[in-house]
C-alpha cells in the first residue's frame, strides 16, 4: 500500500515543494474561473506580482503564472499555504486521490488554521474556506476508515480459506488465455496510472502461432482500473477463491488494485436473495459490510464514492448463478440515481454499462456460455486455464501428504500414476475441484481393505462424532456469508484436513458393480459411480452391526438423486435445510457430498444452505434418478436428452449446469450399469425392476440411434455424440455414427485428450472402410496427439489453424507412421516452417498409403519445400501435394522442375506466383500402362522473370522429360528474357503447347515469337494477342484440337496493334514458312494499305487455306480489291465481308483444280451500305471471274439505283450461280427491279423476292426453259401490280407465281385475273393473304370459266386466308373448285352456283365449314346444273348429323332429279349429279342416325325403284331401323348391295332382317360386319349365300354351330368375288370348312382374313398353313390381307409359292407378322411376277437390310405401286440406302410410311422422294432423325407438288430443321400438314413457328 504522509512529521512548505510538479499539471488543466478564484485566495502582494488573468492569457502564459504562484507558496507562511491547499482540493477537479489525501492531511481542517494568521491582501478579499469547503476532509476520513474495515474483513475471510489449502494460491502462477472482447461502443479510458507491480507473462514459445496468447492472472488484471474485466472459468476452476485472493492482496497493498480504492466483493448467489429494490447505499452497508456509525458517516462515504467513482473496484463473482439477466441500457444516456431503490439486476447493469459510478473498476467472473451477455460491455475477457500435468501431480502429492500418508509416500506416487493413466480422471483433474474429488476416489481405491477405524476414539459416541464433524465443516465456511466454490473446501485449491473421509466397511455397491478393486473404470459414468461409492465409504457410521446403520447408503442415494433431479428441474443448486431430511443432510455432510454455504437474508440474518460438492455430482445423481425412478417420465427424459454444442450464441438458454446430464444417462444405459441401477430402483420402493430399468436403457439407446442417423449435426454436436456413444459402450451405435459420415468435421472447438479418446471409440468401429478427421480451427494441446494414434482406420487428417506450428508438427510426425491407412494429410493455414517441414517429410516417408498432402498457407520457404520434394519418390501411391502460399521463390519451383527429371511420377507442376504450388503424380496404373500415359505438364504462372532466372529455369526445363503443356502465363517478359526463352525453346521437349498469356505486350516480342515458325520446325501454331486479355500460345503437333496435316502451320496475330509497316517484318520473320495454312490478322490497324500487302504476299503462301483480316478498318476500296482477287486467284474460293457490329473479312482458299473440275466460289458482303458506284465497281471486277460463284449481298442497304445497276450487269456475269439479296431490298420498286432480271438474263431459273426476308435469284449455266417467281410481302397494289404484270408478260414461261402476303385485295386480284390468259404459267398461282372478300372469291372462281388452262381453284377466307389457282397443260382437263371457311352469304352462294353452272368442265365442287344452313344447301342443289358426264358436290358442316342428315337427304332428293348418288359420311354430304339420270345409291355412313329417324325416308325410297345400293353402316338401327328396311326392301327390285355394318354388336338386327333378305333375290353384296348372328339367322343366311358375290362378316359374333353353318355355306358361294372375315374365330372343324370353301371359290378377287383367331391349340400354325394351301387355286386374286397371322418362315414359304400365280394382284397386306429378313428377301423375289401390284404393306415385321436390298432390285419393276408401308422393322443405314434406290424408280408412289424402321440416317431416303412427283403422304416418325433429314426434306418438298402430309413426330429435329421446313412450305401450297410432335423444339419456339405457318403441328393430335 502506498505510504501515507503524516502531518506531524512533514512541513507544509516541504510537501508543497515535493508535489509542485504534479500540482502544476492539475492546475494547468483547470478552467479559468477556478484559477481566478485561487488567485484571489493568494495574499495581496503575491497577487499583484503575479498579475495572472487566465481568461485573457495564452496557455503558455498561464503555465508560467502558475509556476510563479507555486514558487511563492514554497516560502509562504504556514497559514497561507494551508488556506491555498484546502481551497485547491475543494475547487479543483481531477486531483489524484493520493495527492489529494496528502495535501488535505498536511493542510489540516480549516478550523485548525492558526487564529493568528490573517489575510494579507490589502483588498481584504482573501478569507478562510467557506462552510461547503470544510466538508471534504471529514468525508475523506470516513472513506479511509471504511476501506480499513473492508480490508480487515477480507483478511479474515482469506485466513479462514487458506487454513485448509492443499496448494498455495499464487496468481502469478495462474494462467489466463486472452479472448477477444466484443465491444459494442467506445468508452473513454478512465483508467488511472498503472502501478508498476510485478507479474510474469508466458515466455516466448518460439512456436509461432501455435498457442493462443496466454498471460498470468496477475498480468491479466494489470491495467484493469476503470474498465470492465470478465474472467471466464468452468465450474470448479477456482474463480471464487481467486477473487478472495485478489481481495486479500488488495488488503495488504499488493496486487493490481490500488489500496486507496474501495474493494467490493459481491457474490451473485447472495444477490439472488435480494428480491426488493435497494439503493447503492443499502447494497454496501446492509449486504456487504455494515457500519457501526450513523447515517452521516454513511452519507459521507457514499458522497465520496459518487464524487470519486474511479476509486472503487467491484468484484462480481459467479454470474452464472445469477437468476436475472443483464439489461441493455445503450439508449439510456443519463446516469442512474444512486439513492433511488432499483432491482439488483438494474444496479448491476448500471455498474457494467457505466450508468452508475462511471469510471469504477469492475471484475466479473462467469462461465463460458455467459460471456455473450457482456458483449459490448467488457473491455477485457480472459479464460482461466486448467491445471497441466505437473500441477495435477503436485496437487495429488500434497493431498496424500496432508491426509496423513506421508509415512507411506508410495501411496501418493501410486495415486498420481494411476490418475495420469486414466483419461477421464486426468481430464477431470484439470479443474481443481474435480481434482480433489478424483483424489478422494483414488484414496478409496488404494486404501480399500485397510482398517481405517484407528482414526476414531473407541469411546466416542456417534452423536459426539457427528458434532465434531459438523464443527469441522463449519470451520471452512466463508466468514461473513462468503461463497464456497464447488469443491473449494475439500475441492478447488483447499481441502479440509478434517475431511479425510474415514474409511469404514460401508457397502461398495456403487463401485464394485462397475469395476474391480483398485481399477479405473473405462467410462466417465462408471468413474462417477466409483466416485459416488468412494464418498459413501467416507461415512464413519455405516459400519456393519451398529444401530445407526439402519438406513443403507442406497436409500440415501435415492433421496439425494431425487433432490438433485428437483434442483435440475428448477435450475437450483442451493438447497435450504427444509429441502432435505435431517438424516440425509447429516449423512451428506459427513460424506462430503453436500457442502454448507452461508447466506444472508434480506434482513441481514445469516442462514445455512447446502450444495452438492460439484455440479457434475448433482447432474450425475439426477441421471441416476432418471434411470431408476418411474417419477421421471419418458417424455421428461426425451426433453432433457439433447446434444451439447461448444459454440455459444445469444440464443442459448441460460443454465448453471455443465450440460453433462445426457452423458451420464448414456453411460447408465450401458449393460455394465444395469445391476447398480436395478439395486437403486429396488431401493427407491417404486415399480422399478430389471425389466423396467432395461426398458429405460432401451429408450436411451433408441434416442442415441436417432441422433446417429441425423445428417445435420455440427462439429461440436458430433463430438458430443461420440462421447455419448462411448459412454454407452455400444459398438453398433458407433458404426452408425461413422456409417453416414465419411469425414468427422470437428471445427473451431477446443479439443482435449478425452475428446480424442471418445473419437477413437467411434472411429475404430468403421473397419476397413476408413474415415477422415477434420480438426479445422480447433485448439488442440500436444497431449491430444499422444491419444490420436488410438484412432484406427484413419484415411484423412486435416489440421487448419495458425495454432499449429513446428512443435505441433514435430509431435504429429512422431505418430504419423502409426496411421497405416492414412491417405490424405492437410496441414494448411498453419504456422509451419522449415523445421516442421523436415519433421513431416521424414514421417511421411513411412506412410506407404499416403496419396495427398496439403501444406498450403504456411511458412516453409524454399528450404522447407525442398524437404517435402525429397520425399516424392518414396510414397508409391502419392497423387497430389499442395505447397502454395509458403513464402517461396522461383528457386523452389526450379528445384521441383529438376525433380521431374529424377522422379518420373510427377504428372503436373502448377506454380501460381506465391499463391499456389501444386504437384500431381501419375497413379501406378498410369505408370504401368505406357500407352495411355500422358506427358507431364508444368504451369509457372505469375512469376517474376529476369534473364538470369529464365536461363536457370529454361536449363531445368530442357532437361525435363517430354512435357505436354508448359504454361508460363502472368509473368512479364521483357525482350531479352523473351529472347532467352525462344533460344532455349527448340531444346524443350514439349508435345502440345506452351502458353505465355499476360506476359507479352510489345510488337518487338511478337516478331521474336513469329520467327519460331521458321526457326523451330516443331512449332505448328502460334497464337498472339497484344490486347487485354494478352495471350500467347505456341502449339506443337500434339496440341491441335483437330487433326491436320503435319506440315501445316497456323499463325494468329489477332488484336496485336499491327500497322501496315509491321507486315514486312512479319513476312521476314516467317521466312520460308510456305506451310502456313491459316493466317489470322484480325483486329489490327492494317487498313486498305495493309490489305494490299496481304494480297501481294498470297503467292508466297502456297498452302494457305484461310486468311482472316477482320476488324482492320478496310473500306470499300479494299472490298473492290478483294473482288478482283477472287477473279485473279484460282485457289481463292470464298470471301466473307461484314461491316456490321462485328467487322468481318475472311478469305478462304481451296486446292488448285483442273479446268474440268469447277468449284463454286463465294463473294459475300453483308451488313454494308452499297452505293450505286460501289455496286458497279464490285460487279465490274466479278465479271472477270471465270469460275462459278455466288454473290451474297444479304443484310445490306441497296438503294434502288444500286439494284438497277446490279440487274443491268447480271447478264455479263456468266459464271454467277446465285444472287442472295435477303434482307437487303426495302422498297416495292426495288423488288420489281429484281423481277426484271427474268427479262434481262435468260439464265435465271427462279426469282424469290421478299423484302426484309429471304430473297434469292438462281441462275443456270445455260438458257432456262422456265422459271419460278415468288414476290411476297412487297406491298403490291394496283399501280405497281400493273408494272409487275408487264414485266411478267414479257418474261419467260413460269412454272409458278407466288404473289401471297401482299395488299392486292379484290381490285388487285381482279386486275391480275384479267391478265391471267396472257401469262405463261404451268403449275400454280398463289394469291393467299391478299385481303380477299366474298366478291374476290367469285372473281377467282370465274377463272375456271375464263381461262382454259386453269384446272382448279382453292379459296379460304378464314383465319388462314388461302387462294390458289392451279394450271394444267392438257386440253379438256377436269376442273375443281374448293371453298373453305368463307362464311358465304346467300346472295354470293347463288352467284357462285351460277358461275359453276356455266363451267361445263367442272367435275368437283367442295364446300367445307362455310356455315351453310340447310336452306342454303337446298337452294344450291336446286341451282346446280349437271353435264352429261356429271360432277360431284361435297358439303361439310358440323350440323349435318343424325336427324338433320336424314332430313337434308330427303330435301335434296325432292328438289333435284339429277342426283345420281347421295351419301352422308360423318358430317359431309356427297352428291353425284348427272343430267337425266335416276337415283342409284343412298348412304348414311357413321352419322349418328337412329333407326326411328329413317321412317321419314320410307315413301321417298319406295319411289326410287332404280335404287341399287343402300348403306346404313355404323349407325344405331335398332328394331325401328330393321322394320324400316323390312318395309322398303321388297319395294326395291333392282337393289343389289346392302350394307348395315355396325360398331356395336346388336343381337336382333340380323335375325329380324334375315327373312326379308331371303325374299330380296337381287342382293349380291351384303355387309353385316359387327353384328351378332344367331343360330336361326345363320340357318336362314345359308340359303342366300350361294347367290352372293361379296360378303363382309368381319367382327361378327356367333356360336360355334352358327359359325360352322356359315363357313360351310361358303362352300356353295362359287360366285363370290369378295370375302371379308376379319377377326374371325375358327375352331378345328370350321377351319377345315373354310379351307374347303376357299378351294371352291375360284372367282374370288378380294380376300381379307386379318386377325384370324384359330382355337386349335398347338396346331394353330398348321391350321393357318392349311388355309394358305387352300388358296392355291385362286388365280384371279387382286387383293389379299393377312395381317396378324404370325406368319414365320414356313408360312412365307407357302405364300411365296402362291404369289407367282396371282398375276393380277394389286394389294397385299402382311403387317404384324413374323417375317424375318431372309424371308422378306424371298417375298420380294416372289412379288416380281405381280406386275400390277399397287399397295405393299409389310409393317411390324423383322425385315432388315437384306429385304431392303432386294426391294432396290424388285420394286423398280413394279411400276404401278402407289402405297409402300414398311414401318416398325429393323432396317439399318445400308438398308435405307438400298431403299432410296428403289424409291427413285417408283414414279407413281403416292403414300410411303417408314415409321420406326430402325435407323435415323434417312437422308438418302428423303432425297429419293424428289423422284416421286405424285407423292402425297410421307411418314418418317419415331426414327430419331435429326436436322439433316429435315433439311433434305425441305429441299425435296417443292419438287413434290401434290404432297399433302409429312409425319416427323418423335424425332430429334431442332429449331434449325423446323426453320428449314417453314421456309420450304412457302413453295408448297398443296401441303396441308407437317407433324413435329416430340422433337427438340421448345414450347415457345413451337408457338413461334406455328404462327409463321399453321401447317406445322407440334401437338400430339
Amino acid at each position: 500500500m502506498d505510504e501515507e504522509a503524516e502531518p506531524d512529521n512533514l512541513n507544509v512548505n516541504s510537501v508543497l515543494a515535493q508535489e509542485s510538479s504534479e500540482m502544476l499539471q492539475v492546475l494547468s488543466s483547470q478552467s479559468p474561473a477556478i484559477l481566478t478564484k485561487l488567485c484571489q485566495i493568494m495574499p495581496g502582494d503575491a497577487r499583484r506580482n503575479i498579475k495572472m488573468d487566465p481568461s485573457g492569457c495564452s496557455s503558455s502564459a498561464v503555465t508560467k503564472h502558475i509556476k510563479a504562484m507555486l514558487e511563492y507558496l514554497r516560502v509562504a507562511n504556514h497559514a497561507d499555504c494551508c488556506n491555498f491547499l484546502q481551497s485547491m482540493c475543494i475547487l479543483c477537479e481531477g486531483i489524484p486521490m493520493r495527492l489529494e489525501t496528502r495535501l488535505m492531511s498536511v493542510a489540516g481542517y480549516a478550523n485548525n488554521v492558526s487564529e493568528n494568521s490573517s489575510p494579507h491582501g490589502t483588498d481584504g478579499k482573501s478569507s478562510a474556506p467557506s462552510e461547503q469547503q470544510l466538508i471534504k476532509r471529514p468525508r475523506i476520513d470516513h472513506w479511509e476508515k471504511y476501506i480499513a474495515a473492508v480490508m480487515s474483513l477480507l483478511r479474515r475471510r482469506w485466513e479462514q480459506l487458506s487454513e485448509h489449502l492443499v496448494r498455495e494460491v499464487q496468481p502469478e502462477n495462474v494462467w489466463v488465455r486472452l479472448r477477444t472482447a466484443n465491444r459494442g461502443r467506445d468508452r473513454p479510458d478512465q483508467t488511472p496510472g498503472s502501478s508498476d507491480k510485478g507479474g510474469r507473462t508466458q515466455e516466448p514459445d518460439g512456436d509461432y502461432g501455435y498457442m493462443d496468447s496466454k498471460v498470468t492472472l496477475e498480468t491479466f488484471l494489470q491495467g484493469c482500473a476503470g474498465k470492465v474485466t470478465v474472467l471466464v472459468g468452468q465450474a470448479g476452476s477456482g474463480k471464487t477463491l481467486l477473487m478472495s485472493c485478489l481481495g486479500q492482496q488488495w488488503a495488504h497493498g499488493l496486487g493490481p488494485i490500488p489500496s486507496s480504492y474501495l474493494f467490493v466483493l459481491q457474490e451473485f448467489r447472495q444477490l439472488n436473495i435480494l428480491s426488493h429494490p435497494l439503493s447503492l447505499s443499502e447494497l454496501l452497508f446492509r449486504h456487504y459490510l455494515p457500519l457501526e456509525g450513523g447515517n452521516d458517516e454513511k452519507r459521507a462515504i457514499v458522497d465520496y464514492l459518487l464524487s470519486n467513482p474511479e476509486q472503487s473496484c467491484w468484484v462480481l463473482d459467479g454470474y452464472e448463478e445469477f437468476s436475472s439477466k443483464l439489461t441493455r441500457q445503450e439508449v439510456q444516456r443519463e446516469l442512474l440515481d444512486p439513492e433511488q431503490p432499483l432491482p439488483v439486476a438494474d444496479l448491476i447493469s448500471g455498474l457494467l454499462n457505466r450508468h452508475l459510478l462511471p469510471g469504477c473498476t469492475v471484475v466479473v467472473t462467469c462461465c463460458a456460455r455467459d460471456v455473450m451477455d457482456f458483449e459490448g460491455i467488457s473491455d477485457k475477457v480472459g479464460q482461466l486455464q486448467g491445471w497441466d500435468f505437473h500441477e495435477i501431480k503436485e496437487y495429488v502429492g500434497n493431498f496424500f501428504q496432508i491426509k496423513g500418508h506421508s509415512a507411506n509416500r508410495a501411496i501418493g506416487v501410486q495415486a498420481a500414476d494411476l490418475l495420469l493413466t486414466s483419461r477421464h480422471l486426468l481430464a477431470m483433474s484439470s479443474l481443481p475441484a474435480l481434482c480433489n474429488i478424483c483424489c478422494i476416489c483414488l484414496e478409496n481405491l488404494l486404501l480399500k481393505g485397510e482398517d481405517q477405524r484407528r482414526t476414531q476414539t473407541p469411546d466416542e459416541t456417534g452423536s459426539e462424532r457427528r458434532r465434531k464433524e459438523k464443527e469441522k465443516e463449519e470451520k471452512v465456511v466463508h466468514a461473513e456469508g462468503g461463497r464456497r466454490e464447488e469443491g473449494s473446501i475439500g475441492g478447488s485449491y483447499a481441502q479440509s484436513r478434517d475431511q479425510r473421509g474415514v474409511k469404514t466397511r460401508g457397502e461398495d455397491t456403487m463401485m464394485d458393480d462397475t469395476n474391480g478393486r483398485g481399477q479405473i473404470p473405462s467410462t466417465l459414468t462408471q468413474v462417477y459411480l466409483t466416485i459416488l461409492g468412494a464418498f459413501l465409504n467416507r461415512d464413519p457410521n455405516t459400519k456393519g452391526g451398529t444401530d445407526e446403520a439402519k438406513t443403507t447408503p442406497q436409500s440415501f442415494v435415492c433421496e439425494l438423486s431425487q433432490l438433485a433431479w428437483k434442483g435440475l428441474e428448477e435450475s437450483k443448486i442451493l438447497f435450504m435445510e427444509e429441502d432435505i431430511s435431517q438424516d440425509v443432510l447429516e449423512f451428506s455432510v459427513r460424506t462430503g457430498l453436500l457442502a454448507q454455504v452461508e447466506l444472508r437474508r434480506e434482513d441481514g440474518i445469516p442462514v445455512n444452505s447446502y450444495r452438492f460438492v460439484h455440479l457434475t455430482i448433482q447432474e450425475f445423481l439426477a441421471a441416476l434418478r432418471m434411470m431408476t425412478s418411474a417419477d421421471v417420465s419418458d417424455m421428461q427424459l426425451k426433453k432433457r436428452f439433447s446434444l451439447r454444442t461448444r459454440w455459444t450464441t445469444k440464443s442459448d438458454q441460460r443454465t448453471i449446469f455443465t450440460d453433462s446430464l445426457h452423458l451420464y444417462v448414456c453411460g447408465l444405459a450401458s449393460p455394465h450399469c444395469t445391476a447398480a441401477l436395478v439395486q437403486l430402483a429396488s431401493t427407491s420402493g417404486g415399480t422399478g425392476g430389471q425389466s423396467w430399468v432395461q426398458k429405460r436403457q432401451t429408450l436411451v439407446l433408441k434416442l442415441l440411434k436417432n441422433l446417429c442417423h441425423s445428417n445435420t449435426l455440427t462439429g461440436p454436436k458430433i463430438l458430443d455424440l461420440c462421447h455419448c456413444v462411448q459412454e454407452s459402450q455400444d459398438n453398433q451405435l458407433a458404426k452408425l455414427v461413422v456409417g453416414t459420415r465419411p469425414t468427422l468435421e470437428l471445427r473451431n472447438i477446443t479439443l482435449l485428450p478425452n475428446d480424442i479418446d471418445a473419437l477413437a471409440f467411434v472411429v475404430n468401429s468403421v473397419g476397413d472402410n476408413g474415415i477422415g478427421l477434420d480438426f479445422r480451427a480447433c485448439s488442440m494441446e500436444l497431449e491430444c496427439l499422444d491419444v490420436l494414434p488410438s484412432c484406427q482406420f484413419i484415411h484423412y487428417l486435416s489440421f487448419r489453424s495458425r495454432k499449429y506450428g513446428d512443435k505441433f508438427a514435430e509431435k504429429l510426425s512422431s505418430i504419423l507412421p502409426k496411421f497405416t491407412t492414412l491417405k490424405k494429410l492437410e496441414f494448411c493455414g498453419a504456422s509451419l516452417t522449415t523445421t516442421g517441414a523436415a519433421s513431416l517429410a521424414s514421417a511421411l516417408q513411412n506412410c506407404p498409403n499416403i496419396t495427398e498432402i496439403n501444406l498450403n498457407d504456411n511458412n516453409l520457404k524454399d528450404v522447407g519445400i525442398k524437404h517435402i520434394a525429397d520425399l516424392f519418390a518414396k510414397p508409391s501411391r502419392l497423387v497430389l501435394v499442395r505447397l502454395g502460399q509458403n513464402s517461396s521463390s522461383l528457386e523452389a519451383v526450379d528445384y521441383l522442375i529438376g525433380k521431374m527429371s529424377s522422379c518420373l511420377k510427377i504428372q503436373h507442376l502448377h506454380a501460381d506466383g506465391k499463391k499456389e504450388l501444386t504437384i500431381t503424380f501419375f497413379q501406378n496404373s498410369d505408370l504401368n500402362h505406357h500407352i495411355t500415359k500422358s506427358e507431364p505438364t508444368i504451369s509457372l504462372l505469375n512469376q517474376t522473370w529476369s534473364k538470369p532466372k529464365m536461363q536457370k529455369v529454361a536449363k531445368s526445363l530442357a532437361r525435363c522429360p517430354a512435357l505436354s503443356v508448359l504454361d508460363m502465363s502472368g509473368g512479364h517478359l521483357d525482350v531479352e528474357t523473351l529472347r532467352t526463352l525462344t533460344d532455349f525453346l527448340p531444346k524443350f521437349n514439349v508435345t502440345k503447347k506452351i502458353i505465355v498469356n499476360d506476359s507479352l505486350s510489345s510488337v518487338e516480342g511478337l516478331m521474336i515469337l513469329t520467327a519460331l515458325l521458321s526457326k523451330c520446325p516443331a512449332v505448328v501454331e502460334l497464337h498472339i494477342r497484344l490486347q487485354s486479355p494478352f495471350q500467347v500460345s505456341i502449339l506443337f503437333p500434339g496440341g491441335r484440337e483437330k487433326p491436320a496435316n503435319e506440315t501445316s502451320k497456323v499463325l494468329c496475330l489477332s488484336c496485336s496493334c499491327l500497322l501496315p509497316s509491321h507486315l514486312d517484318r512479319v513476312w521476314r520473320s516467317l521466312g520460308a514458312s510456305s506451310d502456313l495454312t491459316l493466317l489470322d490478322l484480325s483486329n489490327n490497324c492494317l487498313g486498305n494499305k495493309g490489305l494490299k500487302k496481304v494480297l501481294d504476299y498470297l503467292p508466297c503462301l502456297s498452302n494457305i487455306q484461310e486468311v482472316n483480316v477482320s476488324s482492320n478498318g478496310i473500306g470499300m476500296e479494299g472490298v473492290v480489291m478483294l473482288a478482283g482477287a477472287l477473279s485473279s486467284h484460282d485457289n481463292l474460293t470464298q470471301i466473307h465481308i461484314s461491316h456490321g457490329d462485328r467487322d468481318q473479312l475472311i478469305l478462304k482458299f481451296g486446292p488448285h483444280k483442273r479446268d474440268d473440275q469447277q468449284q463454286l466460289k463465294m463473294f459475300r458482303i453483308n451488313n454494308s451500305s452499297l452505293m450505286p458506284s460501289d455496286t458497279n465497281r464490285i460487279c465490274g471486277r466479278l465479271v472477270l471471274c471465270s469460275s462459278h460463284f455466288e454473290l451474297d449481298l444479304s443484310h445490306s442497304s441497296l438503294p434502288d439505283k444500286a439494284i438497277e445497276n446490279l440487274v443491268n450487269i447480271l447478264p455479263k456475269m456468266g459464271s454467277l450461280q446465285r444472287l442472295n439479296v435477303s434482307h437487303s431490298i426495302t422498297s416495292t420498286a426495288g423488288a420489281l427491279m429484281m423481277v426484271r432480271c427474268l427479262n434481262v438474263s435468260q439464265q435465271v431459273t427462279s426469282v424469290e423476292i421478299a423484302p426484309q426476308i429471304e430473297s434469292f435469284i438462281h441462275f443456270a449455266s445455260v438458257k432456262a426453259e422456265q422459271a419460278s417467281c415468288r414476290l411476297t410481302h412487297c406491298n403490291l397494289n394496283g399501280e405497281n401490280l400493273q408494272r409487275l404484270l408487264e414485266i411478267l408478260q414479257q418474261g419467260p414461261q413460269l412454272s409458278d407465281l407466288d404473289l401471297s402476303s401482299n395488299k392486292l385485295e379484290d381490285e388487285g386480284v381482279k386486275c391480275f385475273l384479267d391478265y391471267l390468259q396472257k401469262l405463261k404459267i404451268t403449275s400454280y398461282v398463289n394469291l393467299s393473304n391478299n385481303g380477299l372478300s366474298q366478291q374476290g372469291l367469285l372473281d377467282v372462281a370465274s377463272a375456271l370459266c375464263t381461262c382454259n388452262s386453269v384446272s382448279g381453284v382453292e379459296v379460304s377466307l378464314g383465319a388462314e386466308e388461302r387462294c390458289l389457282i392451279w394450271f394444267t397443260q392438257f386440253e379438256g382437263c377436269v376442273k375443281t373448285l374448293s371453298v373453305r371457311e368463307s362464311n358465304l352469304e346467300h346472295d354470293y352462294l347463288v352467284r357462285l352456283a351460277e358461275i359453276v353452272s356455266t363451267c361445263p368442265s367442272l367435275t368437283k365442287l367442295e364446300f367445307k365449314n362455310n356455315l351453310l344452313q340447310s336452306d342454303c344447301i337446298e337452294d344450291l342443289v336446286k341451282l346446280l346444273n349437271s353435264s352429261q358426264r356429271g360432277f360431284s358436290v361435297s358439303i361439310e358442316e358440323r350440323w349435318i348429323r343424325s336427324e338433320e342428315a336424314v332430313s337434308l337427304v330427303c330435301r335434296c332428293l325432292e328438289l333435284s332429279s339429277n342426283i345420281h348418288t347421295i351419301r352422308v359420311h360423318h358430317n359431309t354430304l356427297h352428291l353425284s349429279l348427272m343430267k337425266s339420270t335416276e337415283l342409284t345409291s343412298v348412304s348414311l355412313l357413321d352419322c349418328a342416325v337412329k333407326g326411328y329417324q329413317l321412317a321419314s325416308m320410307t315413301s321417298l325410297i319406295s319411289r326410287c325403284s332404280s335404287l341399287t345400293k343402300l348403306d346404313f353402316s355404323h349407325n344405331s338401327l335398332g328394331v325401328e331401323g330393321v322394320e324400316f328396311l323390312c318395309s322398303v326392301l321388297p319395294l326395291l327390285p333392282n337393289l343389289t348391295c346392302l350394307s348395315i355394318g355396325s360398331k356395336e354388336a346388336c343381337v336382333t338386327v340380323v335375325e329380324k332382317l334375315s327373312d326379308a333378305l331371303l325374299r330380296v333375290a337381287g342382293i349380291k353384296c351384303l355387309n353385316l360386319s359387327g353384328h351378332v348372328i344367331s343360330d336361326t339367322a345363320a340357318q336362314i343366311m345359308t340359303k342366300m349365300c350361294p347367290r352372293l358375290k361379296s360378303l363382309n362378316l368381319s367382327h361378327c359374333r356367333w356360336s360355334a354351330a352358327a359359325g360352322l353353318q356359315l363357313v360351310t355355306a361358303l362352300q356353295l358361294c362359287v360366285s363370290l368375288e369378295g370375302l371379308c372375315l376379319d377377326s374371325l374365330q375358327l375352331n378345328a372343324e370350321s377351319s377345315v370348312c373354310l379351307g374347303q370353301a376357299l378351294r371352291n371359290i375360284k372367282n374370288i378377287r378380294s380376300l381379307k382374313l386379318n386377325k384370324i383367331v384359330t382355337v386349335m391349340g398347338p396346331s394353330q400354325a398348321n391350321g393357318l398353313l392349311d388355309l394358305l394351301a387352300a388358296m392355291e387355286g385362286l388365280t384371279r386374286m387382286e387383293e389379299i390381307e393377312l395381317e396378324s397371322w404370325r406368319l414365320a418362315d414356313r408360312g412365307l414359304e407357302q405364300l411365296t409359292r402362291l404369289l407367282p400365280m396371282w398375276t393380277e394382284l394389286r394389294k397385299i397386306s402382311l403387317s404384324k407378322n413374323l417375317i424375318s429378313d431372309q424371308s422378306g428377301e424371298k417375298l420380294l423375289e416372289a412379288l416380281k411376277s405381280c406386275s400390277h401390284l399397287e399397295e405393299l404393306h409389310l409393317s411390324s415385321n423383322s425385315l432388315g437390310d437384306l429385304t431392303a436390298a432386294r426391294m432396290a432390285q424388285v420394286l423398280p419393276s413394279l411400276t404401278h405401286i402407289t402405297v409402300l408401308d414398311i414401318s416398325e422393322n429393323r432396317i439399318g443405314y445400308e438398308g435405307s440406302v438400298s431403299l432410296s434406290k428403289a424409291i427413285m424408280c417408283m414414279k407413281n408412289l403416292i403414300k410411303i410410311h417408314l415409321t420406326s424402321i430402325g435407323t435415323p440416317e434417312l437422308c438418302a431416303v428423303a432425297s429419293s422422294l424428289a423422284h416421286c412427283p405424285l407423292l402425297q403422304d410421307v411418314g418418317l416418325g419415331w426414327n430419331n432423325c435429326d436436322d439433316e433429314v429435315a433439311v433434305e426434306l425441305a429441299r425435296v418438298m417443292p419438287l413434290c407438288p401434290k404432297l399433302k402430309r409429312i409425319d416427323l413426330e418423335s424425332n430429334t429435329v431442332s429449331v434449325f430443321g423446323a426453320e428449314a421446313l417453314v421456309r420450304a412450305l412457302q413453295s408448297c401450297p398443296a401441303l396441308q400438314l407437317i407433324r413435329l410432335w416430340r422433337n427438340k423444339v421448345s414450347l415457345s419456339e413451337a408457338q413461334r413457328l406455328s404462327l409463321r405457318d399453321r401447317r406445322l403441328n407440334f401437338s400430339s393430335i
